[in-house]
């Protein structure tokens, strides 16, 4: 599955929602699914020389998927900072920076509509956008952190 986050025109985030399924399991994963996620977003320079950036990145992810009583297991992932500049014919385009948040995990409660719920707050996150509000959980569920913090938009159009 794919998405993209788009305020008034402009793309501010994107991203890619893989569910893999092994009916035999795999050792690695502790299960016999596994969520797979790309999310990309342009960011302003000065938040992305930020030394915090992957660790608030990496939050944003597990944040969302608590706020959404995703149950999970053996998370692993990158967060990524990413600086351009373009040369020759492609010179005309300004420098961007962007921020990629690349995950997967192991969906531990078969609520797969939790986990597609979480990765859409993780793109509107990454956008610069508040997530949107969780549905209420069950009785004695563990409730959001509610440590999400976004960052400010990039509300240029991204060069094609």
């Amino acid at each position: 599955m794919t998405a993209t986050v788009e305020v008034d025109g402009d793309e501010l985030a994107d991203g890619r929602l893989v569910l893999l399924h092994d009916p035999a399991g795999q050792e690695a994963w502790n299960g016999d699914f596994r969520v797979v996620t790309m999310t990309r977003a342009e960011l302003e320079p000065e938040i992305a020389g930020d030394p915090m950036l992957g660790e608030v990145g990496w939050a944003w992810l597990m944040d969302s998927l608590q706020a959404h009583g995703a149950g999970y297991a053996e998370p692993g992932g990158t967060v990524t900072r990413c600086a351009s500049q373009y040369f020759g014919a492609l010179s005309e385009r300004p420098g961007s920076t962007e921020i990629e948040v690349r995950a997967s995990w192991t969906p531990a409660d078969g609520r797969f509509d939790r986990h597609l719920a979480a990765w859409g707050d993780l793109l509107c996150i990454c956008a610069g956008l508040p997530p949107a509000a969780a549905a209420a959980l069950p009785a004695g569920e563990a409730p959001p952190l509610g440590g999400v913090v976004p960052m400010p938009a990039r509300r240029r159009p991204r060069p094609h």
